[in-house]
């Protein structure tokens, strides 16, 4: 049977991809297409082109029907499994069903699948006891080589950063403790933009008074508490009917508005300053049948504005969109991508879609994202260059006006490296292995190994590495040790002799000298020093103090200096760099 939809060629690449990696490994792999780049099409075709059993799950019935239909607009029968859409059908070779049903009735799929796909599979995390992971554990057991293949926009989730290890541009994205391996392909936002695939975002700063969220505590996932963000508002009343108001002229010349508020008694204060019978407000309280109502209300634009709290981010499709004003706050650029992506469908008449982030969220549309948190609100992605394998890293950091890296967040450089030849241990599974330099790190005090800031065991020897909490906290109790948290570091030279003073935030002070006249001084500066020079992007042998004197800006403090009373002086015996614990760090 031909497909009715000719593909289009990123779509067909993504289908390739699919296919050359499934034909080499077992290994699970994720396709990363912008919202809106049809993955639903890619889903079919993946489908049509199938011999055995597969199963394609997502989160929400909307997605399901709508992945369902593309598959049978080709002329076949697939089944659907979700209880909310009361259909209950496993016996098709492929089957459309939600997570929530499958999981319920495992007992029903016990025959041998080949392939799982999931949609938006930026859902499923690494917990063993997660829905989707209990449902792959149990098809596995009929099929020890069943595939497994995500499809996201957004391949990150906040606690864990990327979902996925190895990127087929030759970068890894973290741990093995992530729930897909691989990337195979990958399409940016602007690629779609540039080509007319999507409508062009008008991204606009707000041009009456923002929230400012940026003083309330979060969570480890970046997010803000119910209580305090209704706190907030409650004493912005005025600042939200303004930005209501300015919504409403900026949409008079607009199709179709999407709201997208902070907390469910924000979205009613907000729905109540809009006209009545233009607006619907649905959150993840309202009935099933009122929510599709309304939604059905929208899109066929007897409604101009849908007010909504987290549950129209995904699996809603409504191409007249073309005004997002953001009202909610958010660190999950992820999320943001979701919420931005509603209005960047293709529609008749429709030139672009107007954006307007009322919450100061900061987010690079295009180049958004990094994998990890921010590490506070001034960060901004930055290119650190690999001193050892040259791979260009992108971090989270602070550039000065010409664009230099003044400092980065980044631990390990992210590039992989093909085994060289005749290293047998290197081609573990066919994988190429991860670049070793680390830009932070804990040196192993046994074998001298550099280690994770994080690591509690040597990578290289498996000995004990000693926790600087533990070490600050015992030269504490000592009576003749000293321990000052550095805020800076000065230098003077003479001749062969290098003196540094460490200069602690409460005006103490420590000091040591090293004599570059003497090969082992020599090397244990630059093995302190010179090998984190530049934020350790370009380390250094030094050879002379002179030298070090001359590029002392670029020399790193350590966070912790401590020392041990002697007669008449203080010794300094360990320098904390790269601290992550629960001693504070110096400014």
């Amino acid at each position: 049977m031909n497909a009715p939809f000719k593909l289009r060629p990123y779509q067909q690449e993504a289908v390739d991809a699919t296919l050359n990696h499934f034909r080499k490994s077992d290994e699970s792999a994720v396709i990363v297409l912008p919202t809106g780049a049809g993955k639903s099409l890619v889903i079919a075709e993946l489908a049509r082109l199938a011999k055995r059993k597969i199963l394609v799950l997502t989160h929400v019935k909307e997605l399901v029907e709508q992945n369902h239909a593309k598959y049978q607009s080709y002329g076949l029968t697939g089944g659907i499994f979700s209880a909310g859409l009361k259909r209950k059908e496993s016996r098709h070779q492929v089957t459309f069903a939600s997570v929530q049903s499958v999981s319920a009735n495992l007992d029903q799929f016990r025959d041998e699948y080949s392939l799982v796909i999931i949609d938006e599979c930026h859902r499923v995390s690494g917990e063993e006891t997660s829905q989707y992971q209990r449902i792959i554990e149990l098809l596995r057991q009929q099929n020890d080589a069943l595939k497994v293949l995500g499809l996201t926009a957004t391949p990150y989730r906040l606690a864990m950063g990327w979902i996925y290890r190895y990127h087929y541009r030759g970068f890894v994205r973290g741990g093995d403790d992530k729930p897909f391996q691989h990337c195979i392909y990958e399409l940016p936002l602007s690629y779609m933009i540039n080509r007319g695939y999507l409508t062009r975002p008008e991204l606009v700063n707000a041009a009456v008074a923002q929230y400012d969220f940026s003083a309330l505590p979060q969570d480890r996932f970046g997010e803000y508490a119910e209580k305090d963000v209704n706190e907030l508002l409650g004493k912005h009343k005025r600042v939200t009917r303004a930005i209501v108001e300015q919504v409403m002229e900026l949409a008079a010349e607009r199709q179709g508005v999407m709201i997208f508020a902070a907390t469910v008694d924000h979205a009613r204060e907000i729905t109540g300053y809009l006209p009545d019978h233009q607006t619907a407000l649905i959150t993840g309280a309202t009935d099933l049948k009122d929510r599709d109502f309304l939604i059905q209300r929208f899109k066929q634009r007897e409604l101009k504005y849908l007010v909504n709290v987290s549950v129209l981010t995904t699996g809603f499709d409504a191409p007249h969109v073309d005004f997002i004003a953001i009202l909610r706050p958010t660190q999950s650029v992820s999320l943001y991508q979701q919420i931005v992506g509603r209005g960047l469908r293709l529609n008749e008449g429709k030139q672009d879609c107007l954006v307007i982030d009322y919450a100061g969220n900061h987010v690079n549309l295009h180049h958004p994202e990094v994998g990890e948190p921010k590490p506070n609100p001034d960060s901004e992605p930055v290119q650190v260059f690999c001193p050892g394998c040259g791979f260009a890293n992108i971090f989270w950091g602070k550039a000065d006006g010409d664009g230099r890296v003044i400092e980065h967040y980044g631990r390990r450089c992210q590039g992989l490296l093909e085994p060289a030849i005749g290293d047998d241990s290197a081609k573990l599974q066919g994988r190429p292995q991860q670049c070793d330099y680390r830009f932070s790190f804990k040196e192993c005090p046994h074998c001298g190994a550099e280690n994770d800031i994080a690591a509690r065991n040597c990578h290289q020897c498996q000995k004990a590495i000693i926790d600087p909490d533990d070490q600050l906290r015992d030269a504490l109790k000592l009576k003749d040790a000293m321990v000052i948290r550095c805020a800076g570091i000065s230098l003077v030279a003479d001749g062969s002799k290098l003196r540094i003073t460490y200069h602690g935030e409460d005006g103490e002070e420590l000091s040591e000298s090293f004599d570059f006249s003497k090969p082992g001084q020599r090397t244990v500066f630059n093995k302190l020093f010179g090998r984190r020079f530049a934020n350790s992007q370009a380390p250094r042998v030094f050879s002379s103090a002179d030298e070090v004197f001359e590029l002392q800006t670029l020399l790193p403090a350590p966070d912790f200096v401590i020392a041990r009373k002697q007669k008449h002086y203080w010794q300094v015996q360990e320098r904390v760099f790269d601290y992550q614990g629960s001693f504070r760090k110096a400014y």
